[in-house]
């Protein structure tokens, strides 16, 4: 049985599972808490991140507030994206 994570989290079992998997508490509840019909639906529309410009990543990065972005190569910024 799913832990009660309170009625912030709205799936606590795919919560618990993807936190297992070793995502992030923020990245785990943004995927518990979304709408998975809608979810299901908008996958897969983004281009890569390696097609993307080093200046493209670097706005991404901002707007999720990664810290140490401009230190970070084009690799690494694509590294951090994905496991944030």
């Amino acid at each position: 049985m799913a832990k009660d994570h309170g009625p912030q989290i709205k799936d606590d079992e795919q919560y618990d599972a993807l936190k297992k998997q070793g995502m992030s508490k923020s990245k785990a509840a943004r995927i518990a808490n979304s709408d998975r019909k809608v979810t299901a639906h908008k996958g897969g529309k983004s281009s890569s991140y390696e097609d993307w410009t080093k200046k493209d990543l670097m706005a991404k990065a901002k707007e999720i507030g990664l810290e140490g972005r401009s230190k970070l190569s084009k690799g690494e910024l694509i590294k951090k994206l994905r496991y944030h």
